[in-house]
Parts: C-alpha cells; structure tokens; sequence
C-alpha cells in the first residue's frame, strides 16, 4: 500500500513540476544556491574587463572638466565612444562590446576634426562613405585637419580597428553605417523570469534584415516592421493609427515585386523581385565576445534545440551549451564588478588617455588591457541610464554584468546544468523511498529527528553539486514531494487504513487474551499473523465426568417423560430443558477455566467439546510462557475446586430442602453436579497464525507434532491433575524454579502416536481435597441418579 501510495504520487510529476508557485519556490532555492557559491568568488576567467560609464564620468563630460571641448549632455557624441575604442585597441583589448544601443544616426551631434594624414591614411574607408559624410579638409594654423560626422569617425574606429561589437536589441539593430563596419553584432536583450529574475539568456536571435526599400517605407509613414504581419503569400503593414497598408504580394519564392514599392518603373540596376528581408543569427554577446577570444566559428555552430545542445568550434577547442527547447541557458553569475579576476576603468580615464596620446604625449597606463575581452556600459543612474535588475545575486544587480559571466561560461567551459525530467523523478524517488523508509521503520521522536537530517543532508548535497558542478537538481518538490508529502501520505495511510487492521485485531483477539495482550499487539511496530514458526507452550484442560452426566440427564429425560406418556412438544420441551441444564454447567466450569487464562495472558485457542484449548508464548512472544501457562493451570485447578466447593455448599441447602419435600410427599429438587479438571502441558515449536477465512471463520491457532503431544497427555491426565512434559520442566528450572519444586517425576508413559515414551512430570497444586457435602457422593451416585465424575 506504501509502494501504491508513492507511486501514485510519482504519477502526477510532470503536473507538479509544472505548478507556477513550486516553481517559483523551486527557483527561490536556485538562487540561494548562485548566491552561496558566487560568495566564494571562484576561478573565473583572467581576460576580462569592463569600462564603466557612471555618474561621475557623465559629470565630467557634463562639465567639461576633462577637456573644455568636451562639454557634452546627457547623449555624447559618437566619436566619444569611437576615441574609447581607439585606446582600447592601442592598448591592446583583443574585443571591446558596446552594451549601448546605437539604433539611430545622429545628424544634431557636432563633428569631430581630427588630422588629415588620419584620414587620407585610411582613404578608402572614407570613399565609400555618402557625400554627406565625407570629411571636409581645413586648414588650422599650420595644420591640415579635416572634419568628419561623429558617427562617421566611430564607424572608422570600428573599421580600422576590428574589435568593436555592437548591441542589438529585441530586433532592433545599428544603423547600417555602424552594423557594416563592426566586428560583429551581438544580442543584449534580457529575457527575465515570471518573478522578474534574470537567470537566463538566449544563446540566440533571429533577426530580420529588412530590404531598403521596407526601411525606407517604414521612415516615411513611421511603420513598425517588428510588428509586419508575413503570411505565406503576403506581407500586412499597419500605420501607428491602426490602418492597414495595402498588402504587398509574395511570389512562390517568397519575393516581392520592387516596382509595388518604388512605382510603375524599377530604377536601373535593381532586380524586378528581391526577398523583403534576411533572417540573421544574432548571437548573445557573452557568447561573441568569448568566440573572438577561443576562434569559434559562430557561422558553423550544431545547433540542436530537440536536443538542449549547441556545439561551438574552432581550432582545437570546443563547447557544448545546454540549451532548452527554445535556445534558452542559465547565466553561471560568478563575476561581480567588484571581483578580482575582472578588470574595471572609468569611461573618462581611457577617453583623457586617448586625448593624451592624440595630442602626441606618451600615455603612462598599464598594460592591463593587453587580450582582454571589454565590455563598455553603464552603471549611471536615471530612467534612461540605469541597467539595475533582479538576478539570483541580489533585487538590484547591474544587467550588463550577464555579458561577462556567459562569456566566462564560454571561456572556462563550465555552464549550468539543469537536470531533466528523469534526474527529477530520480531525486523524488530518492526522497520519496527514505521518507518511506523512516516511516515505516523509525518511531517518533526519531522518526522526526530523521526526517530533518535527511532533508538537510539533501539540501547540503544539491548546494555541493551546484557549488562542484554547477548541477542544479530540484529541491522543493523532492523535499516536499518526495519527503514531506509520502511522510504524510504514509502516516495518514496508518492513520486511516491501519485503523482497520487494528479493528481486525481486536475483533480477533478481544475474546481469546487478554486486553493486556491486545494492547501490546496494537502497540506492536510489526505484527505477523499470516504464520510462523514459533515455541510456545501448549495448554489442554478437559471436564471430567461431563459425558457421564450427559447421559445419565438424557436417561433422567427419558424416564420423565415415559412417566408422564408425554409425546410431541410436550416430550421436546423437557429435553431441551435438561439440556439447557447440562449445558449451563459445563459453560460454568469452561468460562471459570477461561478466565484464569486470560488473565494469565494466555491466548484462548478453542472449545473442543468440554475441552479447553490455549498456549502462551503468541501472539506475543514472551521468555516464561511455559511458566505463565503451569501457573495458569494451577490457578484454573484450584478455581474449580472453589467452584465445586461452591457448588457443594449449595447442594447441602438443597439436600434439607429435599428432606423436607420428602416429608411432603413432593419430589426432590435436583443437586449441582460436581465436574473436575484434567490438564496436559507441552512447550515445542508449532506453527502459529490465522486460520480460516476473513468471509467466514478467522480463528488464530497452532498445530504440529507439538500440539498433539499435550492434547494426548490431557487425555491420561485423570481428574484433578496437571501433567507437562519435560521440556516444559526445563523451562520451568530456568524461569521459575519454585514451580519445578512442585513438579515431581512419573514413569516415562507411551502416548498415541508417538513413538517413544515420553517422560512427565506432575505439578502438585492441591493443598487439600473438596469434601463432599451430604447427599453427595464423588465418583458415585447422587439422590437424583446422576454418578459422580470418575
């Protein structure tokens, strides 16, 4: 029932895992566990930066205390950014990352002058720039400078350099000067959890590269191209008031017609259909960075989602990335801003370095920039600066820091590991199985002790595997599920179901022992009743005289009714009124018998004719059962003679009573009958349990060669006497010997069906004969015709 209990609940998993607040719990402990195990800042990867833009850099920019040309707003300039880069490069950063997202052109922004041999060294990058773009040439005192668009000298650094990527976000790319001249486009977007914590990334987006002529479109009439609807033979547009465009026709191909957008005629050199956009692989930019750095060809990864992997190579290294359905990964959050392997500069102090160097004096900096992997972005303060959200590390955790943990995760070859669904019916049935165990096999107070030390010791391991390994197996469900719930599932299972096996107990033993014994068998942590082998001590107690005094009743009822020439009812009824008789006393003596056994904590076999049945030692065990059963037979001996001796008081009244009748010429009243008892004792191994059936007769018992020998020594037993055998006399010696002094040796007699003789002893009980009272004869013949026991 226990197994049936756990199983059923191990049916229901999928459901439960799935429940949004266990869930949310589950997460809860994960987070515990990142924040343990980032606690005790472990090896992270040593070629890791970060320049941070914070309040004080935009202060020094605000107030042009770095350089009095330098007095920019809230939104500097591009070539801001374009000088960072160049230092950073001349400073030898391997990949710098911009966590800023340059969506826009911005004509407003002033532009940058800077030496002509600068620019004619790099002509053919500025050739193939628009004519709005080119840089004007200009003389200043004795120099030849030229003056170039911010955004085109950032778009130059990018190119000259070749480390810079770029953010895109939620589809939202770089303008296209910047995008073609980047190393690289990298995904920033932050996907965070129902709770509002961030734990994963995408390693992953597609992007859509719309066709010009949509950008263009999109310009004009203010389209929002992320929500273009793009059915199998056709694309919807809708205008920002709600209105639908007109739709654009798609070929078999998937192509449009270009004329449908630019007009009846198609300018020269362009083809009469184009697709209307490319879907591009964007990739998160932990991971560019960390690919820059290892040479993994993002291009050719073995992206396998049905799976949960993505394979990354390049020479001579590769990294597997445990991904779910939807291309999803754990952040390892080990590196802080504040942790030692991570290198950290203010915005400012590279941009006043590369004035330095532009101005031609020797830049004194450390070589601390020499191949690492840099990640710019802001830690500032204001609604549209500030980058603070919830992560497994704390409510308010800097967001750009997810780039350099993935990148970390790349670089080390160490991710986060969720166990599947097998891993967590694994961990339920652990937890499920020891709670089982415990309730089934432990008592409170331990029972309870070991319920909290085994969710402790579970706790302890899922914090040491994600610490070790970075293993994140469940804890609520397998602490709740697995160990609370089959805890409770099992006691209320003994609570509800074992309430009928105790009603079974009672209704089995409540009559044959005691309700000593019937406690102990309820408080009994295991109880077996379907059969054993077990010694016991075997108890045989028979009436004598009881088949004479049947007969000589039947005699009496027949002579009584012949008198009378009764026939017919008449004739039934004064049987049955001497058999009430008979029996009545026979039951007087059984029950006196009865008693002394259960109150010697005996169990009550059965009623065999006037033969009373009974053993000790089950159905709980006991070291003197054969002790408790000799002192029950002398208790049950000398409770007959005080009933015979009761008896006998009662049959002096009557015999006066029936003088006087006598004198009267009325018939004399019947006397009681006096029965005694014959005992035969035997200790063996039987077998002992239920017998018979719960639909009909249940009856607990034993049988076996043992059984027999004491039932065949009650039937030599004679009147008044107690007979056991000598294994139960050596019981005797070792738990009782002031009974064994009692005993005294006979000659070895032959039983029926046994082979050899068997040696017995006697128990000496009397401590004096029952004197018979008048009109009472012992083994002879009352006033009333019925004969003594004999």
């Amino acid at each position: 029932m226990a197994l049936t209990v756990l199983v059923s609940g191990l049916c229901a998993l999928p459901m439960l895992l799935s429940w949004g607040p266990a869930e949310r719990v589950e997460a809860i402990t994960y987070d515990w566990r990142v924040r343990l195990a980032a606690a005790r800042h472990p090896v992270a990867a040593t070629n890791l930066g970060f320049v941070d833009i914070n309040d004080e850099s935009i202060r020094l920019l605000k107030t042009g205390a770095l350089d009095a040309r330098f007095r920019y707003g809230l939104y500097w300039p591009r070539h801001v950014y374009g000088r960072v880069l160049r230092e950073l490069h001349a400073q030898g950063a391997r990949a710098v990352a911009f966590d800023i997202l340059f969506a826009e052109p911005r004509e407003d922004h002033a532009p940058v002058s800077l030496p002509a041999a600068e620019v004619s060294a790099d002509a053919e990058f500025w050739s193939r720039l628009s004519k709005n773009l080119q840089p004007s040439i200009f003389r200043d005192g004795t120099r030849t400078m030229a003056l170039a668009d911010s955004d085109a000298f950032f778009a130059w650094q990018l190119h000259r350099t070749g480390i810079g990527i770029l953010a895109a976000d939620r589809g939202v790319m770089p303008f296209d000067l910047l995008a073609t001249n980047a190393a690289a486009v990298a995904d920033i977007s932050a996907h965070k959890d129902m709770d509002g914590v961030l734990r994963r990334v995408r390693a992953f987006t597609v992007y859509r590269l719309w066709h010009p002529l949509f950008q263009k479109a999109a310009d004009e009439y203010g389209v929002d191209l992320q929500r273009a609807r793009v059915e199998r033979d056709r694309i919807l547009l809708t205008l920002p008031d709600g209105t639908d465009l007109p739709p654009i026709e798609l070929d078999q191909q998937g192509r449009f017609a270009v004329r449908d957008l630019v007009g009846d005629t198609t300018p020269p050199g362009w083809p009469e259909r184009a697709r209307p956009f490319e879907e591009r692989r964007v990739w998160h930019m932990g991971i560019v960075l960390a690919a820059r750095a290892l040479g993994l060809d993002l291009d050719q990864a073995e992206v396998d989602l049905e799976h949960g992997r993505i394979v990354l190579r390049g020479p001579g290294v590769e990294r597997t990335i445990p991904v779910d359905r939807d291309g999803f990964f754990y952040i390892d959050w080990t590196i802080l801003p504040n942790h030692p392997a991570l290198v950290a500069r203010n915005f400012v102090e590279l941009l006043a370095e590369d004035l330095q160097r532009e101005a031609g004096r020797p830049v004194d900096a450390p070589p601390i920039w020499k191949d690492r992997l840099v990640v710019i972005g802001s830690t500032a303060t204001g609604n549209d600066l500030t980058d603070l959200g919830a992560t497994p590390l704390a409510r308010e955790t800097f967001l750009l820091s997810k780039h350099w943990n993935v990148a970390n995760s790349i670089l080390t070859g160490r991710f986060v590991r969720r166990s599947g669904p097998w891993g967590q019916v694994a961990c339920l049935l652990l937890l499920g199985t020891a709670a089982a165990a415990l309730t089934l096999k432990v008592r409170p107070p331990w029972l309870f002790v070991g319920l909290v030390l085994t969710g402790l010791a579970y706790a302890a391991g899922a914090v040491w595997l994600y610490d070790r390994h970075r293993l994140w197996i469940p804890m609520v469900m397998p602490l709740v599920g697995g160990l609370g719930l089959t805890h409770a599932a099992l006691m209320a299972w003994q609570v509800l179901f074992e309430q009928r096996e105790r009603r079974r107990i009672r209704s089995v033993f409540s009559r044959i022992v005691s309700p000593n014994v019937v406690q102990e068998l309820l408080q009994a942590p295991s109880l077996s009743l379907g059969g054993q082998r077990r010694e016991v001590t075997v108890f045989f107690a028979d009436i004598r005289g009881f088949t004479e005094l049947t007969d000589r009743v039947h005699e009496e009822a027949e002579d009584l009714v012949r008198r009378h020439g009764w026939s017919g009812p008449q004739a039934e009824a004064c049987h049955d009124a001497y058999a009430r008789a008979t029996l009545s006393t026979v039951n007087e003596y059984l029950a006196c018998v009865a008693e002394v056994i259960k109150r010697h904590d005996g169990t009550l076999d059965k009623y065999i004719g006037d033969c009373v049945m009974a053993f000790w030692g089950a159905p709980t065990a006991r070291a003197d059962h054969a002790a408790a059963c000799v002192r029950a037979a002398i208790e049950a001996q000398r409770a007959v003679r005080s009933l015979n001796e009761r008896r006998a008081t009662f049959n002096r009244m009557r015999a006066r009573e029936n003088e006087q009748r006598r004198s009267e010429g009325l018939p004399p009243l019947p006397l009681q009958p006096l029965l005694y008892l014959g005992t035969g004792i035997h200790t063996g191994m039987v077998t002992v349990g239920l017998m018979g059936s719960d639909r009909h007769l249940l009856n607990y018992t034993v049988f076996g060669r043992d059984v027999n020998l004491a039932s065949r020594l009650e039937n030599i037993s004679g009147r008044s006497r107690i007979l056991i055998t000598r294994t139960t006399h050596e019981h005797l010696l070792r738990f009782a010997p002031e009974l064994a002094e009692r005993c005294r040796p006979l000659e070895p007699v032959v039983l029926r069906g046994i082979r050899e003789p068997v040696p017995v002893f006697e128990v000496m009980w009397d401590d004096g004969p029952v004197r018979p009272g008048p009109g009472e004869a012992v083994g002879g013949e009352s006033d009333t015709g019925i004969r003594g026991p004999s």
